[in-house]
């Protein structure tokens, strides 16, 4: 099957764990009543992005809100990568995001690996090791559709994760996130048409909404980045949702028009990995 229907769904979040809950529940119910075949949510989908929260709203898989977001891919016949959520570990938190076929059943996990630890001379300052700690696994999945990969947020900056998920196979590379509005107008865009462009695959950011009563303000605007390294969708910083059909037609010939990643030079320099 070359062609889907991906949802950017960019929720506002809440201060309330249940709410949020059950707010990603009814929009997955929404789009996939409107035909789409994938749901994503934003990174901390159920959580302030707040240090002093992570701890607080997390539990452990299989807690509240896996347990939900597996159902609502069961009722609604839809993948879902569920944004992300402070998942309990021992005495460790990690930033995970976990994925769901349209059974329900769990076909990846995803515990973001690169800690947004950055202090920005006039804007942002944040340090998420304070709290969290960092995964260490790549992650693709396969569907009907194509393998896809899923990373969070930071790690979209660091191109050697997506070129190992390009060489694992992934055609689509989806990332919740919660950029701010520090690094958000700066970097938001670049990063998603560089990463669809130097790997030849559909790049999806998928962010929370704008609230400005919160603590932290994200920077909103939902993408998705074509093969060609063009920009396809995008939204704007308020609450809502796109549905965007991606054409698989579209990597299959860019890779054969301009076939980079055949003219790699293994003999001179490859990526190392402990997986």
């Amino acid at each position: 099957m070359s062609h889907l229907k991906a949802a950017l769904l960019q929720m506002k979040v809440q201060n309330d764990k249940q709410a949020n809950i059950d707010e990603a529940i009814r929009l997955i119910q929404e789009v996939a009543a409107e035909g789409a075949d994938l749901a994503i949510l934003p990174e901390m989908f159920c959580c302030p992005y707040n240090n002093i929260y992570f701890r607080e709203y997390g539990e452990e898989e299989r807690g509240s809100a896996h347990q939900a977001l597996s159902e609502a891919a069961k009722s609604n016949r839809v993948y879902v990568v569920g944004g992300s959520i402070p998942e309990l570990d021992g005495d460790k938190v990690y930033n995970t995001s976990y994925i769901f076929d349209r059974r329900g059943a769990q076909i990846g996990k995803h515990r973001k690996m690169h800690l947004f630890d950055i202090d920005v001379e006039g804007g942002q300052r944040f340090k998420e090791s304070d709290v969290l700690s960092a995964g260490d696994e790549v992650t693709v999945f396969d569907t009907e559709f194509c393998k896809m990969g899923v990373a969070i947020c930071y790690d979209i900056r660091f191109p050697e994760l997506s070129r190992l998920m390009a060489l694992r196979g992934a055609e689509i590379i989806i990332v919740p996130a919660a950029f701010n509005m520090t690094t958000g107008p700066a970097h938001w865009e670049i990063l998603f048409r560089g990463r669809a462009l130097d790997n030849q695959v559909y790049a999806i950011g998928v962010s929370s909404a704008r609230d400005y009563e919160a603590s932290y303000h994200s920077y909103g605007n939902s993408i998705v980045a074509a093969p060609w390294g063009n920009i396809v969708n995008r939204m704007d910083e308020k609450q809502g949702y796109i549905i965007q059909e991606i054409d698989l037609e579209q990597v299959a010939k860019v890779r054969k028009e301009l076939p980079m990643l055949k003219h790699l030079r293994n003999d001179v320099y490859t990526l190392q990995t402990n997986q």
